[in-house]
């Protein structure tokens, strides 16, 4: 029998199965890459993306504090405006006060009744005068009671302290007027 030497043959196939092992190695290998790359790219793309969104609801989000900022602005201009109108209101109510709390006082006075004094502090009257009875005070409190104008009628003191005249009492009364609010900082007096 003849001697035939396999082992180039052999040594050959093997050298080719590597080659072909490392090229498959190799061809894995990059594809795997080429994957993680797309793959990573992909997300990036995602985050762009949402990075750009962000920054486009920043720009929006700042936008609307600005007008949220006119808008608070505005509105304290129209509470401003709001508390001008209510004190112009008020003083278009209460112009003609002091005449029609005159001319009420005249019909509600009765005789044996004499004012010395007469001072308005926002809406109170303060009432300072003379009596011949209590009567008649208690008759001028009624009247005001059922006036339109003057209400909460309130005797404060009656003093009969003069000795020239016994006939006389002094008395002081606060009255409310209606239709003023009490934050009204006019003061009126008369003597």
């Amino acid at each position: 029998m003849a001697y035939i030497n396999l082992l180039p043959w052999r040594e050959e196939a093997q050298k080719a199965k590597q080659r072909e092992y490392f090229t498959g190695l190799a061809a894995v290998v990059v594809c795997a890459l080429a994957i993680v790359w797309l793959i990573g790219e992909f997300y990036q793309l995602r985050i762009d993306g949402q990075l750009k969104r962000n920054q486009y609801l920043q720009t929006e989000i700042q936008k609307l504090d600005i007008r949220i900022g006119e808008i608070q602005s505005l509105k304290e201009k129209k509470s401003e405006l709001e508390k001008r109108i209510a004190v112009v209101e008020q003083l278009q109510l209460s112009r003609n006060v002091g005449t029609q709390v005159l001319d009420e006082l005249a019909q509600l006075v009765p005789t044996g009744v004499y004012l010395t004094s007469l001072e308005k502090k926002a809406n109170m009257l303060e009432v300072i005068g003379k009596s011949e009875s209590n009567n008649h005070l208690a008759n001028m409190m009624r009247a005001i009671e059922r006036s339109d104008l003057l209400t909460d009628a309130n005797l404060e003191s009656i003093v009969n302290d003069d000795k020239k005249s016994k006939l006389l009492s002094n008395f002081k009364m606060k009255i409310r007027i209606k239709g003023i609010n009490d934050t009204q900082p006019q003061t009126q007096g008369a003597n």
